[in-house]
């Protein structure tokens, strides 16, 4: 999946975490939600759509009990990694 672009940015109440790719990526959502779950980030709001093409916006928060302040490249990196991985796991199928 060439086409994807993905941002990662510091909002006020939280991380803004944006998605697009130009097709519908089914069980995409299940392998970028992972990567919040990793980060102990709550997602606070969340638009998500998969017809025709595939487009998330999220806001997740962190963990009050967590106490470090989340980098936004490593959420990014995680996130493209995410993808990766859901690309290879579609490819065995």
């Amino acid at each position: 999946m060439d086409l994807n672009q993905v941002t990662v940015e510091t909002m006020e109440k939280g991380i803004q975490v944006n998605v697009y790719s130009e097709r519908s990526c089914p069980g995409l959502l299940v392998f970028v939600l992972k990567v919040f779950e990793e980060f102990s980030l709550n997602v606070l709001e969340a638009r998500v759509s998969c017809t025709g093409s595939f487009q998330l916006e999220a806001l997740g928060v962190e963990n009050e009990e967590n106490g470090e302040t989340i980098d936004t490249h490593m959420v990014k990196q995680a996130v493209l990694q995410a993808i990766q991985d859901w690309n290879e796991s579609n490819d065995q199928e």
